[in-house]
C-alpha cells in the first residue's frame, strides 16, 4: 500500500511543491494540507515543509504553531505519526515544542545557500533507520535561523537518549554540537536544517536526501 504524506502549507511556505514531488519520485503519494484545516485526513506521514511561514514577522515558527491544523499534528505526533519539519518547519517544531530546543540567526548572520555533509549519528529516528550510523550526505542548506541552540542539560538528554540524528562534518552556521537535525525521544518527530526534498533527484547533483526520505515512507 502507497504510503499518504501529508505536506502542511502555511501562508508563507515555498517548498510544499518540492517535497511533494520527491515523496512521489521514492514510491510514496504527497499530499498538501491547507494550515486553517483542524484535521489531517488519512495520511500515513506529516511533513511541515521549509519557507517562511506568516512571515516569520513575530519569531520563526512562532505563529505557525497557532494555526488550526497544529492541533492535529500534535496529536498525531503523540500518538507515534512520523513527523517531519524541514528548515522553517523544524523552527515550527521547536516552537510547538514538540522538539527541544531553538533556531537562532546562523554564526556570521550571513544567508547560506549551499550543500553540505551530513553525518548520520543515530538510525533510531523515522528519516534515518534505513542508514547506518556514520553514513555522509551531501544535502543542502538554505537558512538565515538555522542556528541551533539548547541547554548544557538539554543537549545532555540528545547525546544520552541519541536524538541527534545528523550533524554537519563541517559547521556552517555555529549550530551547537554541529547539530543538523534532532528527533524526539521516540523517534517519531525529527526536525533538520538541510533540504532532503533538493536532494531526491541526480539533476539536483545528489540524491541523499531521498534515502532520508524514503525512511519517513518505510514500513520497517
Amino acid at each position: 500500500m502507497t504510503a499518504k504524506v501529508g505536506v502542511v502549507v502555511f501562508p508563507g511556505s515555498n517548498c510544499e511543491h518540492d517535497v511533494v514531488e520527491a515523496v512521489d519520485s521514492i514510491g510514496g503519494s504527497g499530499e498538501l494540507l491547507w494550515h486553517k484545516d483542524n484535521h489531517l485526513s488519512d495520511v500515513d506521514a506529516v511533513v511541515l515543509p521549509g519557507g517562511f511561514a506568516h512571515g516569520d514577522y513575530l519569531r520563526t515558527g512562532a505563529m505557525a504553531r497557532f494555526s488550526p491544523i497544529m492541533e492535529a499534528v500534535c496529536r498525531f505526533a503523540h500518538d507515534g505519526g512520523p513527523v517531519v519539519g524541514i528548515c522553517n518547519g523544524f523552527q515550527i517544531l521547536t516552537e510547538s515544542q514538540l522538539l527541544p530546543g531553538a533556531l537562532y540567526k546562523n554564526r556570521g548572520l550571513k544567508f547560506l545557500c549551499q550543500p553540505t555533509t551530513l553525518r548520520v549519528e543515530s538510525t533510531s529516528s523515522v528519516l534515518t533507520r534505513g542508514l547506518s550510523q556514520g553514513d555522509e550526505l551531501i544535502v543542502p542548506i538554505n537558512h538565515f535561523e538555522g542556528n541551533y541552540i539548547c541547554s548544557e542539560a538539554t543537549l545532555a538528554v540528545l547525546r544520552e537518549k541519541s536524538q541527534i540524528v545528523l550533524t554537519y562534518t563541517d559547521n556552517p552556521n555555529g549550530a551547537t554540537a554541529d547539530i543538523a537535525g534532532i528527533c524526539n525521544e521516540n523517534g517519531n518527530v525529527v526536525g533538520l536544517m538541510p533540504h532532503p526534498e533538493r536532494a531526491a533527484h541526480p539533476l539536483l547533483g545528489s540524491t541523499d536526501g531521498a534515502l532520508l526520505l524514503k525512511g519517513l515512507i518505510s514500513d520497517d
